[in-house]
């Protein structure tokens, strides 16, 4: 049975760095699958590692991407080692001011398609294959102005804890909720790209950053959440202490909404 690694979202930001951090685990895979829109982008990976490299052009935000991948998992059955789910994206303004079909998009992309990733992935994990999302320091809290984002990443990371409990007790596999502060990457140059109402970042970390601290705490038996910096995990621990109402009166204050 071929035992892979898969990263979606593998083109750019978090998603690439995590296809670049596997160059340390070749010897546990004889392949990896990479998935992102651009096909030209995913095959320039090639030159980055030794093992062969399977190439998926797909829009995860559309369900028969996800229907084309089921299909391929339940023809050749692999061992699936590392499934990383790392596609998305974001948008900084106010709902009224957005495109519904965006925000739309933005759900399906962002919650839709891990569902139905891992829910494909999920007869082909075994014990010690691990399932990594990346949802965000934003899920702990409701965000005026990233109001759909931070929602679409609450849901990874409930989803994501609970589904670390099932392949436990089923399988003997891991989920891992990576959840990144601010990071410089493609998909945060997409959601400031336009007119932002953020104009405060109060820390910026480099994508290298989150993906050791994730494969650090993947190696904990009991840690279901991955959280790079102390700002970031100050700020998560607050905001769960805290009142919303009062967590965001201080975000709006901060940006100057």
């Amino acid at each position: 049975m071929k035992k892979i690694a898969i990263v979606t979202g593998a083109s750019s930001g978090i998603g690439k760095e995590f296809f670049l951090s596997l160059k340390t685990r070749e010897s546990e895979l004889d392949e990896i699958w990479v998935i992102a829109r651009s096909e030209e982008k995913l095959k320039a990976l090639q030159a980055e590692t030794s093992l062969p490299l399977r190439v998926f052009p797909l829009d995860l935000s559309k369900t028969e991407s996800t229907d084309e991948l089921k299909a391929v998992f339940d023809e050749e059955k692999p061992n699936i080692r590392y499934l990383i789910c790392a596609s998305g994206f974001g948008r900084f303004c106010a709902v009224a001011d957005d495109d519904p079909a965006i925000l739309q998009n933005m759900i399906d992309l962002n919650c839709r398609s891990i569902v139905g990733v891992t829910s494909a992935a999920l007869p082909y994990l075994s014990k010690g294959s691990a399932v990594l999302l990346i949802a965000s320091v934003a899920a702990f809290q409701p965000i005026p102005y990233l109001a759909t984002y931070g929602a679409t990443k609450a849901f990874v990371l409930s989803y994501g804890r609970a589904l670390n409990q099932e392949l436990k007790k089923s399988c003997g596999a891991r989920c891992l909720c990576v959840c990144p502060f601010w990071t410089k990457t493609a998909f945060f140059d997409r959601a400031a790209a336009e007119k932002t109402v953020v104009k405060k970042y109060t820390a910026m970390y480099e994508p290298s950053q989150i993906v050791t601290r994730a494969w650090k705490d993947l190696k904990k038996k009991n840690c279901d959440v991955s959280i790079f910096g102390a700002q970031a995990r100050g700020q998560a621990w607050l905001v769960k202490t805290l009142p919303h109402k009062l967590v965001m009166s201080v975000w709006q204050k901060q940006q100057g909404l």
